[in-house]
């Protein structure tokens, strides 16, 4: 199930819902005023990557130039 941003178009507070495929994501009712005067919002991530993958590599790879 994945899970939709939204934001209300009354108080402008900003929420998540979990929609299924069975159930439509119109009248998103939002969790602080109840009303269902809501808009889906893009949603905003972060892709990270672990320590060891941002330092060079010396145990794999000779010169560490393996790129992990």
């Amino acid at each position: 199930m994945p899970i939709y941003e939204y934001e209300c178009n009354a108080c402008n507070e900003q929420f998540e819902r979990l929609v299924t495929a069975r159930r439509d994501d119109e009248g998103a009712k939002c969790p602080a005023c109840g009303s269902t005067d809501t808009r889906r919002i893009p949603s905003t991530f972060s892709v990270g990557r672990s320590k060891q993958s941002q330092s060079s590599c010396t145990t794999c790879c000779p010169g560490g130039t393996c790129g992990l």
